[in-house]
């Protein structure tokens, strides 16, 4: 562990060293989270800009980091990027398989510079096996791995929660960032436990694909032993339970029904005013008539007048809110869930600690905007000087 040079940066990775090379999707999201537990993250951008670059002002992934600019196709560029992996503890490249080795910054040179490096690769598919090469994104990977069929298109029946409906997409959450991202971070974390401990470094292969497949884990489990069904839209916690379901309200707006045990089901029901000739809970057979009734009583009210219904009530039932309406949440507001940073509204660092809180230290940094000051923290030569002869 080194000290980072970086004032106020509290947390319980205060210290630790993480090297970034420049990607998008879940590497950058597993330095941030990094980053806001209170590591030291420095970002290796390259000088032309990715295809896919947003304003940095709005680049919330890139916050609490600094950033330094390295041409890897320049003459030193590689040894640049190994004079920083040689002072860092942990280094995150989202390359495909083979590409960090051709650049010369592979593990292989990194370790031998640095032995007690973690050094952390994501990628969708993994480091080997038959489609490691191939391009994809995060709807591919969890298709494969068997997460993305569990997602059923609506929970509240009709056409489009028919089992044979084509599954819901997530957006990148699934994949990229509850497969990948956390993974890594977990994988990083334990690493770096081993490599304290015993002054070894290794690598950590984080596949999307391996991630999604075990987040199935309970699933899969359930399935062994005949309680789930292989396909979605039938089970108890893919919509296919009446009381485990999204409805849409009187006004296009939507809740979010999770009245699973018998006592809050009983609530569920009273508030509802399904009445005592409903269908029990776990009368199967008549669960379409159920699910029915609740979507008809649903209908009566806008969400907003159902909310109030509800509201201080064990039922289980929430608003599905849009991003913006979650910022002003009562709950998520007295949290501090969200907060604003130079007009941006983003999540505050998670999870939380009694003794070594996270916090926002840095916005995003523009590309190269930190170079001189992480070489002189880091160490290292001047990273923004000409090329040696």
């Amino acid at each position: 562990m080194h000290d980072s040079g970086v004032s106020g940066s509290g947390g319980p990775l205060a210290g630790v060293r993480v090297l970034e090379l420049a990607g998008i999707g879940p590497g950058p999201f597993a330095g941030m989270l990094l980053g806001d537990l209170g590591a030291d993250v420095v970002r290796v951008d390259r000088p032309e800009p990715s295809l896919l670059a947003i304003d940095p002002a709005y680049d919330v992934a890139n916050r609490n980091k600094r950033s330094v600019v390295v041409d890897l196709k320049s003459p030193d560029g590689p040894a640049r990027v190994l004079d920083l992996a040689a002072r860092a503890d942990l280094l995150i490249e989202g390359y495909r398989p083979g590409v960090a080795e051709r650049l010369g910054i592979g593990p292989q040179a990194c370790l031998a510079r640095n032995p007690a490096l973690v050094y952390g690769r994501m990628t969708g598919w993994g480091q080997d096996g038959p489609l490691a090469a191939r391009a994809g994104h995060d709807i591919g990977y969890t298709a494969v791995a068997g997460a993305l069929g569990l997602v059923a298109a609506s929970g509240a029946g009709g056409a489009d929660g028919a089992p044979e409906a084509p599954p819901a997409v997530p957006a990148n959450l699934l994949g990229d960032y509850a497969g990948g991202s956390l993974y890594l971070v977990v994988g990083l974390l334990a690493a770096l436990h081993h490599a304290r401990a015993t002054g070894t470094g290794q690598v950590v292969d984080a596949a999307i694909v391996d991630g999604a497949a075990h987040l199935t884990a309970v699933l899969q489990g359930l399935l062994a032993g005949g309680r789930w069904q292989d396909r979605r839209g039938v089970n108890l916690l893919d919509g296919g339970a009446p009381f485990y379901a999204v409805y849409p309200a009187a006004d296009g707006g939507h809740l979010a029904v999770g009245a699973l045990e018998p006592q809050f089901y009983a609530e569920f029901a009273r508030l509802l005013e399904l009445g005592p000739d409903a269908p029990g809970q776990w009368d199967t057979a008549r669960w379409p008539e159920l699910r029915a009734l609740i979507a008809t009583r649903f209908a009566t009210r806008p969400r907003a007048a159902w909310e109030k219904v509800f509201a201080g009530s064990d039922a289980c039932v929430e608003p599905v809110l849009t991003m913006r309406q979650a910022h002003a949440h009562e709950h998520l507001v007295a949290r501090s869930t969200y907060v604003e940073v130079d007009g941006v509204t983003q999540p505050a660092p998670a999870p939380r600690f009694s003794a070594t809180p996270g916090a926002l230290r840095r916005p995003p940094s523009p590309p190269g905007a930190d170079t001189a000051e992480v070489a002189r923290d880091w160490g290292v030569p001047a990273l923004d000087a000409p090329p040696t002869a």
